[in-house]
């Protein structure tokens, strides 16, 4: 599959892609040289969103997962930009537990473009599966000045 590595301030990160939609992303690992036309506008929209503090995305994505998992993505991408929910919130949407919401965050194929990092916990951040763990999370919320938060 194509993919392509940028660099970001979190660390390098890659985009990968599967007939004409993103349907993986991932900070570290193997670096990316592909030059699609999907992967170079995504490049160009995360370099955005770190360069900018209203940048969002609009890429074609796809989540290949259960059914659950493509709720709970189209949940955390529904989450502005600056905003956070907390995983009981989005969990009672879906009728699902809080722990399961937690589990299906951290399977967040996209992270960045699906936004899990602005999904919390009912009394702290929760955790962050990218490298650096919550401290990528803390930066990531920073940068997008989410509201409310003692970070």
């Amino acid at each position: 599959m194509p993919a392509l590595t940028l660099d970001t301030p979190t660390g390098a990160f890659t985009l990968i892609e599967r007939d004409g939609a993103l349907v993986s992303a991932r900070w570290g690992g193997a670096r990316g040289q592909d030059e699609t036309p999907l992967l170079r506008e995504a490049a160009r929209q995360v370099a955005a969103y770190f360069g900018s503090e209203d940048a969002d995305f609009d890429l074609p994505i796809r989540i290949d997962g259960s059914a659950a998992q493509q709720a709970a993505c189209a949940a955390m991408s529904a989450i502005p930009r600056g905003e956070t929910r907390t995983y009981g919130a989005i969990a009672r949407d879906l009728g699902v537990s809080a722990q399961a919401m937690g589990q299906l965050c951290g399977r967040n194929p996209i992270p960045l473009i699906v936004p899990c990092h602005r999904v919390l916990g009912t009394g702290g951040l929760g955790g962050f599966s990218a490298p650096g763990g919550v401290e990528t999370k803390v930066w990531l919320l920073r940068h997008e000045k989410a509201g409310g938060l003692l970070i």
